[in-house]
């Protein structure tokens, strides 16, 4: 038969595929080939044969392969990472290595954990400037204290922050944080996430007694919890009594009298708030587990009563000074309720009052005349309801995202009804004047941390204490005090 004649397509073919030919000859791919798969039979075989045994003998252990991951795949945020998620700061505030907690009263000698650690005379002596100094509190002149401060020279601007103000009080965060409610001294006291109670006498007189006297600048430091502090609380008319919650499930009486740390109440669930009635002197409110309030009566040693507010945990209780049956709640199920006490009952509680953020809610408080609420929430939102009925709500914007690292934040009124103070992530403090939902923030060169929570002196207009996640406390004071 007779060869068929190719076309010129045919022919350019033929010729590109043994120009090609020649030119994978050249390099020489097949015998590099052939190399690495007799290698690679060979090393499985070595590999195989390693991992056989004989009785009576055993294989010989190898190194196990480590994968190295980021912590991006792994859903892992970076330590410095801001985070979005509202819940997280609430799981970076649990203790790494919780130690069992503690029942029944224990010793402020034995809880003790302050700078001065030398003898047991030594750390007596360092406590009994304490607790002389809070037994030395004038009566007379908290009695003499209005409920209701002068605020008319107040000037923002005259805030400033002083080096001298500033101390590290905690090892970690700061998780609550309050002034003695005195006229005669500046006294903050500061609770971590570790359980850790921190006393600061800011008018602690260092030149008039030996460092190792008192302490470190008047700092007093003692372990009453094993978990987190949720809450602290001091009654004016009773200054030698510092009451304290913790997620460790305790409610703790520090008894600067009796010298020791009183177990008043304990539970197998974290608490998560504390506040005592201003009208009620033995009563305290806390909430416990998922969103159950709980009434502990004092004189009675046990809970007078409990009911369910919230679907999720109860994050603040906060009570009306004026109108002594309204009591208001922040809860992480993304409302904040104001509740008249007459109609709580266990069974079907109503509010008065509800404000659905849909995001978690930090703080709910009121004013100090009682006219308005302000509500700080992972939304972003800083709510205001006032009017009649708190009828008239409002929003302001403000970035509320504290990431992992940093407790929520909380915006706390000052000493009227014209600001409100709450934590800036560029290491200030805001301050949102209510009547014009305008904000400015207060600087210093010496804000090294942000700082998240904040307490205001109840007897001294223009000083504000803020604490931060690393255990710092600064404290602005008005340059007209």
């Amino acid at each position: 038969m007779a060869s068929q004649t190719l076309t010129d397509y045919e022919r350019r073919r033929l010729e590109n595929i043994k120009r090609n030919q020649e030119m994978m000859s050249s390099f020489k791919l097949q015998s590099v080939a052939n190399e690495l798969h007799s290698s690679t039979s060979k090393r499985q075989r070595t590999e195989t044969k390693s991992y056989k045994t004989t009785r009576g003998k055993q294989p010989k252990s190898e190194a196990p392969i480590v994968m190295r991951r980021s912590l991006r795949a792994r859903g892992i945020a970076p330590e410095n990472q801001i985070g979005l998620e509202e819940e997280k700061n609430v799981i970076s505030i649990q203790p790494e290595n919780p130690s069992p907690r503690k029942l029944g009263p224990v010793r402020m000698l034995d809880a003790y954990k302050g700078t001065c650690t030398g003898s047991l005379d030594n750390q007596r002596e360092h406590q009994k400037h304490l607790i002389d100094t809070i037994k030395g509190l004038s009566e007379s002149n908290l009695m003499s204290c209005s409920s209701h401060n002068d605020t008319s020279s107040l000037n923002l601007g005259s805030l400033i922050l002083k080096p001298e103000n500033v101390a590290r009080l905690l090892p970690k965060n700061i998780l609550n944080l309050c002034f003695f409610p005195c006229k005669d001294r500046s006294i903050v006291v500061a609770g971590n996430k570790s359980g850790s109670l921190a006393i600061w006498d800011m008018d602690a007189d260092l030149n008039d007694r030996e460092e190792e006297e008192i302490g470190n600048e008047g700092i007093y430091l003692y372990d009453p919890h094993t978990a987190p502090i949720s809450g602290i609380a001091i009654r004016p008319f009773s200054l030698s009594k510092i009451y304290t919650s913790s997620y460790d499930g305790c409610v703790r009486l520090m008894d600067v009298e009796k010298e020791s740390f009183d177990m008043l109440y304990s539970s197998d669930d974290a608490i998560f708030c504390l506040s005592p009635h201003p009208h009620e002197a033995k009563s305290l409110y806390f909430g416990e587990a998922q969103g159950v309030m709980n009434v502990w009566d004092e004189r009675a040693g046990k809970p007078s009563s409990s009911c369910t507010l919230h679907g999720q945990r109860i994050n603040t209780i906060d009570f009306h000074l004026e109108n002594t049956n309204y009591m208001a709640t922040s809860s992480s199920d993304g409302t904040a309720c104001i509740w008249d006490l007459r109609s709580i009952n266990a069974d079907q509680p109503e509010y008065l009052k509800m404000v659905d953020h849909k995001k978690a809610v930090h703080s709910a408080y009121f004013s100090p005349s009682g006219n308005c609420l302000a509500t700080t929430s992972a939304n972003d939102r800083v709510g205001l309801l006032r009017g009649i009925d708190f009828n008239d709500i409002s929003m302001v914007q403000h970035n509320n995202q504290v990431g992992r690292w940093i407790p929520s934040f909380r915006a706390i009124w000052g000493w009227d009804d014209l600001y409100l103070f709450i934590g800036n992530m560029q290491r200030g403090v805001d301050v949102i004047s209510t009547g014009y939902r305008k904000m400015v923030t207060l600087g210093s060169s010496y804000m090294s941390a942000i700082p998240c929570r904040f307490s205001v002196h109840p007897y001294k207009v223009g000083m504000l204490a803020g604490a931060t996640a690393g255990g710092q406390v600064y404290t602005w004071i008005s340059q007209q005090l």
